[in-house]
């Protein structure tokens, strides 16, 4: 499955020219790490779905290429102060910014694309996206501290991991679908649905990024990472709810103690394989998926939405 990237693709030309305009600074240094940063984009999805959103809604405007810049500037702030976070060399193949410019550069380049992106809206009067993109940067906050603090007691309901995964990586795509509806049409109902919409693509994207941590394929992280780093994902949190007492004992010792143990982790993977945790979270991957559809199904037939779909589609079946 490809990204619907000829459908938009003049308008991800002119969405890469703003911001770079958004993101640059007149500080040498800060200027230099900037187009580190930008240099190393990934695949844009999250502008994507800003884009497309804005288009089944509207006519793409100017307030919405400043929206998704602001979401991109929003999401980039958040990997580089994630990487402080979780002491990571990489990100996307390359060194991360933390690996290069150390701690404090790092959390003032966080600091500073949210300021870029806060100016962004407020010097354009874009108030109501702005709203909705800082409920989305609080809501990723929180879902953080969440994880954090079960993963010191390791222990977790699944209504709690949806409760983490929705607010940590769901509301930036809620937001980002919610924000380009709203900047084409002004319209409540359009932007509700697609923020939905996007929820429901957010929750199917992070149990797929949580799948991985158990695959043997080339992956975008290395797999056992979310084991290593003692965090409950769905596969694990199926496996430790349906397994007998003696082998959730033994996950639980190796995820406390051995979790830097390469074999004791391929351990974990085998037993979670084993248990049917991987299809547990498959099958509720694809449910979420089945949510998002029916909602984009509500909207006309059109390229805009079959855009959107084989967006989805990617997000699902990717590889990486």
């Amino acid at each position: 499955m490809n990204l619907p990237t000829a459908l938009i693709e003049n308008e991800l030309k002119t969405f890469e020219v703003r911001f770079k305009e958004a993101a640059k600074s007149n500080a040498p240094l800060l200027d230099r790490i900037m187009r580190y940063v930008v240099k190393r984009k990934g695949k844009q999805l999250r502008p994507m779905f800003v884009l497309l959103s804005a288009r089944l809604c509207g006519s793409i405007t100017e307030s919405t290429y400043r929206a998704a810049s602001l979401v991109e500037l929003l999401h980039t702030a958040t990997l580089v102060h994630d990487d402080v976070v979780d002491d990571s060399a990489e990100r996307r193949g390359f060194f991360s910014v933390y690996a290069l410019w150390k701690t404090k550069a790092s959390v003032l380049i966080g600091d500073y694309l949210l300021a870029k992106g806060l100016l962004l809206s407020l010097d354009n009067n874009d108030y109501k996206i702005l709203h909705i993109l800082s409920d989305a940067v609080r809501k990723m906050s929180e879902g953080e501290l969440l994880q954090l603090e079960k993963a010191r007691t390791l222990s977790i309901e699944e209504d709690v991991y949806y409760d983490i995964i929705r607010n940590k990586t769901a509301s930036l795509l809620a937001s980002a679908c919610a924000a380009g509806a709203w900047s084409s049409s002004n319209d409540e109902q359009k932007t509700e649905k697609l923020r939905a919409f996007g929820e429901c693509v957010g929750m199917a994207f992070q149990i797929k990024d949580d799948l991985f941590d158990y695959a043997s394929d080339k992956i975008g992280k290395p797999t056992g990472n979310d084991i290593k780093e003692k965090k409950l994902t769905l596969p694990l949190i199926f496996t430790l709810k349906n397994c007998d007492k003696a082998t959730r004992r033994e996950i639980i010792y190796i995820v406390k103690n051995k979790n830097n143990d390469a074999a004791q982790v391929k351990k974990v993977a085998e037993l979670v394989t084993r248990s049917g945790g991987i299809q547990y979270a498959t099958e509720k991957m694809n449910a979420f998926y089945g949510q998002a559809k029916d909602i984009l199904y509500q909207f006309p037939d059109n390229d805009s939405r079959t855009g959107l779909e084989d967006l989805i589609s990617f997000v699902i079946n990717r590889k990486y």
